[in-house]
């Protein structure tokens, strides 16, 4: 099973500054005009463009807005919680306008408990721009298959990861123990048996050239939990796991 379409994997063709933002719920394009606003929250259109957080309270109805001014996009927070960018950049409603780089911005809108939903952002850059290259050699997948309950267990120990936090650290054992009991109360999942099944991911995607080292050196030891996050970090990076790929922790009871 592949994780679902993400904006963390590129956009569609589009001129440059063009702005493509998606949630679980759908997604617009907007072109990169003087004036140009997308907004999001949890009510509906006409009040937004993209719907976020639709049964979560917590979510203003008019959560944040994105526009187009001085030749970039401008993201502003007109919710009552927070708004969290990569590297723990947090955003209240009386921050400054924040402006988008190019590329891929996941923002995460804080819910109830611990909740957050995800606004994935993309603008295209000159970069991105396409040219055919109909006679070069087609380049390998950067992916790496993983079967769905290595999916879910990847997911709840790195999630943090995926969330974008500054110093991310996957969950022990113990931690992922408790949240598969919640999500997956009769799959019986124990720490020897996440133990094992991470150890089987490990070999054999160090077995297919993971650019990210997966296995001890004897001769230098080290801690398993820096091969975890070696894991982790190539998998995120690849885009093999993608945030969107958080919405498997909502599947419990």
């Amino acid at each position: 099973m592949t994780g679902p379409d993400s904006l963390a994997r590129g956009a569609a063709p589009a001129p440059a500054g063009t702005l493509h933002v998606r949630t679980v719920y759908g997604g617009v394009e907007a072109p990169p005009e003087p004036g140009a606003t997308v907004r999001f929250g949890r009510g509906g259109r006409p009040g937004v463009d993209v719907c976020v957080g639709e049964d979560d309270l917590w979510v203003s109805r008019r959560h944040g807005e994105l526009f187009h001014r001085r030749r970039r996009w401008w993201l502003r927070n007109t919710g009552r919680q927070l708004l969290r960018l990569p590297r723990g950049r947090l955003m209240h409603a009386t921050t400054e306008p924040v402006p988008l780089a190019e590329g891929y911005t996941p923002v995460f809108v804080r819910g109830s408990g611990f909740r957050e939903h995800l606004v994935e952002l993309y603008v295209t850059g000159h970069d991105d721009q396409r040219v055919p290259r109909r006679r070069a050699v087609t380049l390998p997948p950067r992916r790496w298959p993983l079967d769905d309950d290595e999916r879910l267990l990847l997911v709840v120990l790195g999630q943090r990861y995926l969330l974008y936090e500054e110093v991310p650290r996957p969950l022990s054992y113990r931690q992922a123990t408790e949240q598969l009991a919640y999500l997956r109360p009769g799959d019986d999942w124990r720490e020897r048996r996440i133990e094992h099944r991470i150890e089987c991911v490990r070999r054999r995607l160090h077995a297919g050239g993971f650019p990210y080292p997966l296995t001890h050196d004897k001769s230098a030891g080290g801690p398993s939990g820096d091969l975890l996050h070696n894991l982790l970090r190539g998998l995120v990076e690849s885009t093999t796991l993608v945030p969107p790929d958080l919405e498997l922790l909502e599947d419990g009871p």
